[in-house]
């Protein structure tokens, strides 16, 4: 996913302000959709804070609250609709992306042992997944949570991590794939294997759609999501 150094709010601000209204399209071809810019006009955003040293994920709960991660420092923020900047959790597992499932756990890709964590409201943390079939990770980078089924999508990249002692990813993965981890079930499967390098993904609010990012290919691809999960019409 993009990442920064810094805090701004005016996004935040945005949505209580303006009820999601954006400005006009600024580009559209026969062979693209519109882009839009994200800002609505007039809006200024304002700086929240700049200790951070990579800031990443950020994923949103039910009550507008944003939590965010440091990943050098090792840290999930919480960003509260009042304003009010804390730490949510410490030692977070190298936390990259990260996002609310229906029970209001934030699931993280803590990528400093390559695993999936679920992580209570009370910073309980779960393990969901350590391994494939007792293969390590490349680096799992970003996830998202299909609303109806309660399946997990998530991209697994190689980035050389300091903190790693490995130097090289497993061969035996096969390459940096889109993984699908069922509801409930332990070893995820590989829903796309035809990526250079996948990373920030998100699926429309009707789980019917999937969208990957390939920073590899300098693509964004877009999938429909079939009832058992698998990825179709790339």
């Amino acid at each position: 996913m993009p990442a920064c150094s810094t805090l701004y709010s005016g996004l935040l601000s945005l949505t209580v302000l303006t009820g999601g209204a954006f400005a006009s399209a600024v580009a559209q071809t026969p062979s693209a959709p519109a882009r839009r810019t994200v800002v609505a006009s007039g809006a200024t955003p304002r700086l929240v804070s700049r200790q951070f040293s990579f800031t990443e994920g950020p994923a949103v709960d039910k009550a507008g609250n944003v939590f965010f991660t440091d990943q050098p420092n090792n840290k999930i923020w919480k960003y509260s609709t009042e304003g009010k900047l804390t730490v949510f959790l410490e030692s977070a597992g190298r936390a990259n992306g990260t996002y609310f499932d229906q029970k209001g756990n934030l699931l993280v890709c803590a990528d400093e042992h390559n695993q999936l964590w679920s992580v209570a409201p009370d910073g309980k943390v779960t393990v969901l997944l350590k391994d494939v079939q007792g293969r390590t990770l490349n680096g799992p980078n970003d996830l998202w949570v299909q609303p109806k089924t309660g399946g997990l999508y998530f991209t697994d990249p190689y980035y050389q991590r300091p903190y790693w002692a490995r130097q090289q990813p497993d061969p035996a993965l096969g390459g940096q794939h889109v993984y699908y981890l069922p509801a409930g079930a332990a070893q995820p499967v590989v829903a796309d294997d035809k990526l250079q390098q996948p990373n920030g993904l998100i699926g429309t609010p009707d789980g019917k759609r999937l969208y990957v990012a390939d920073i590899g290919a300098n693509k964004t691809y877009r999938y429909d999501i079939a009832p058992d999960g698998q990825l179709r019409n790339r």
